[in-house]
This record gives structure tokens, sequence and C-alpha cells, in this order.
């Protein structure tokens, strides 16, 4: 299979209406009913959970099931307290970074609709040059433009409603996806998109195909956790983003070396079943899809754990995709990366046979 015809002009309309969408950790609805209805010709059901977790499901009475998965939330913030005057107080929901926060503008999400809103910051000619402050979420605030607390409140923002950056999708040099929340609908994408090359290239699988959105991963992997108990697979091949590590300001000595543009990501960890690993590297090698490897101590951080340890131990294995400025509106990964990872998630799943048991003394 050429990489050259990977994505069409579908697919990359798919993408940004998916990336461009706000699927904030806990409100991850909007964005999985753009996902569904984008798979809905490429699978045979749905099956969805109490906290949002969408799975296409091919061949869903086959005894022998196979994940492949990605998540389909994004980190926000929670409004957490108002002033008198009209200024919101913020705590994370995820990992979000306190420091790119100072004067991007924001979008609040409440009942009534979109309430804009700026994080502010002092002007540089007022701040102490000979002890400068540096963002803290104890002085991170949000400005929508009140006076009062009754103001805002009339807008109909509260604690608890969810606020979330507006940047959108962007192509640089013609080979560079670039968005906020790549980490990691671009997950959702790829394996979508896996989904749409075995239906139209006419692939019978042997096995139940469990394509899967989760949700919550971005506060404790909280969807993979509870949507694996509902479908019970045999194997999970699971793909998220990991760094680029080569760009300034990271040690290679502490984050190894991966680099946007040079292949997908295969790690090495306690979590990834060493059989599944090798079958998936042996698929790379034979079918001269260029790769990258990665060591993760302990965890690797992702939705890989939850399934792994789920279930008395499922097979689990994870191809990332390299990304620079994870957890910035700037995520950016390269074209030729995301078509690779989809090959090779693809050409896996045709290389596991019907009730492969990936033994640990194989």
């Amino acid at each position: 299979m050429s990489t050259t015809s990977l994505l069409n002009q579908s697919s990359l309309q798919f993408l940004e209406n998916y990336l461009n969408n706000a699927s904030p950790t806990g409100y991850e609805s909007g964005g999985q009913k753009i996902w569904m209805e984008y798979l809905k010709p490429y699978v045979d059901t749905f099956i969805t959970d109490t906290y949002g977790s969408v799975v296409g499901v091919i061949n869903p009475d086959a005894p022998y099931k196979v994940v492949i998965e990605g998540h389909a939330d994004e980190i926000s913030w929670y409004v957490n307290y108002i002033t008198d005057n009209g200024l919101i107080y913020v705590i994370r929901n995820g990992g979000s970074d306190h420091q790119i926060a100072p004067s991007k503008r924001v979008n609040i999400h409440t009942k009534k609709g979109i309430v804009k809103g700026v994080f502010g910051w002092p002007a540089i000619h007022t701040r102490n040059r000979g002890k400068e402050e540096v963002a803290r979420i104890d002085n991170l605030f949000v400005d929508c433009g009140c006076e009062t607390k009754e103001q805002v409140e009339n807008l109909g923002v509260h604690v608890g409603c969810v606020i979330t950056y507006p940047d959108e999708f962007m192509i640089l040099n013609e080979d560079k996806f670039v968005c906020r929340a790549i980490d990691n609908r671009l997950g959702g994408f790829m394996i979508a998109e896996v989904a749409r090359l075995l239906k139209e290239n006419n692939k019978k699988l042997p096995f139940g195909l469990y394509i899967t959105n989760a949700v919550q991963e971005e506060v404790g992997l909280r969807g993979a956790e509870m949507i694996t108990q509902t479908i019970q697979p045999n194997v999970a091949i699971i793909t998220d983003v990991c760094h680029d590590t080569t760009t300034p300001m990271i040690d290679k000595k502490i984050e190894g070396e991966t680099q946007i543009g040079k292949g997908p990501v295969i790690t090495y960890a306690p979590a990834v079943q060493n059989n599944l690993r090798e079958l998936i590297i042996n698929t790379a090698l034979e079918n001269e899809i260029p790769f990258q490897r990665n060591a993760s101590s302990r965890v690797t951080g992702t939705d890989t754990d939850a399934f792994a340890y789920s279930n008395g131990g499922v097979a689990s294995a994870l191809i990332s995709l390299p990304l620079r400025y994870m957890h910035t509106t700037v995520e950016m990964v390269h074209k030729n990366d995301v078509e690779n990872v989809i090959k090779l998630i693809y050409e896996s799943l045709l290389k596991i046979e019907n009730n492969e048991t990936f033994s640990y003394f194989k």
C-alpha cells in the first residue's frame, strides 16, 4: 500500500472538522458525534457507554476481539471562582499548561452557548522587573469583559463551566498539521482511517475489530478503564502521541530521541506485551514502514496501561505519533507520520491470526 494516497480530501476535511470541535474531558459528546458520523459507513455497529466512550465494531459476533484505540478528550480548564469585580479564576481539567495561558483567547462553555474571554496578564511596564512574576494557577484569571460577578453569571458562566482554547487547524509548509488537541484526536482520526481502508480494500478480518475512541484519558485513563471491561478484548493496539525531543530545552538523555517525520514510535514498557510488539516491528520491517523506538519506565502514561492490566491481562502494544509542543495550542505532527501510523496499524491487523494467544513464553 502506498502512503502517498492514504489521506483523501474527505479524510482531511473530517480531520479539520474533528480537531476544530471542542472536546474537553468530561464533555466529549460533540466530538464523538462527528467521529461516529464519519465512521458509520465502515463498521457494522456501535457500542457507547455511560461516560461517552464510543466503539465502532466490525464482525461483532466473532468471539476473538481486537481493539485499536485512541482517546477523544482534550485538556481544558474549569471555572473555579468568580470575583466580585467579574474576573474568573480557574483550575485544571487534565494537564493544562499554565505557562502558555497568559494573553490566550478562550471559549467558556455554558448552557447559553460560548462566552468569549481572555486570560489577562499585567503589562510588561507594570511588572516588578527585579522579581519577574511567572504564570501560576493562583494568579491566572480569565476576563470576559464584565465588571461584576452578577454580569458574569448573567452570561451563563458559573463554577464548573469548562474553558477551552479556540485555536484551529492549520497546515505549515505543506506537511505539518498544527492545532490544539492533536493529543489525541489524531489517534481517533487514525483508527477511523484504518477502518476506512479495511472497508475500501475489502479486507475480511477473522476476528471482531473494536475501533475504540475512549474518553477521559487526560485525567487518568478513566474511559479506557471502563470500556475495556465492556469489550473484554484479547488484543489491544493503542495509538497516542509522544514527544519530539529534538526541539530546544529537552534533554534527550532523559526523554530519549524521537522526531517528527521519522516514523511511528514503538514503545518498550512493562505494559507492552513483547510478542505483540515484535509482530508490529516485523510488520514495519516487512512493509518498509519507517519507525522509531522509545522506552517507558514503569508506565506508558497512555491507555495502553489501562487495557494491559484489565480482564486478567490483555496483550497490548503502543504505537505513538511523534508530536511537538504537547499540551499547547500549537501541537505539531508530520503528515507522513500520520500516514505511516495508519499503515502500520492496518498492516499489523492483517498479520494477527484468529485466536492468537501472544503467550509470554511464545
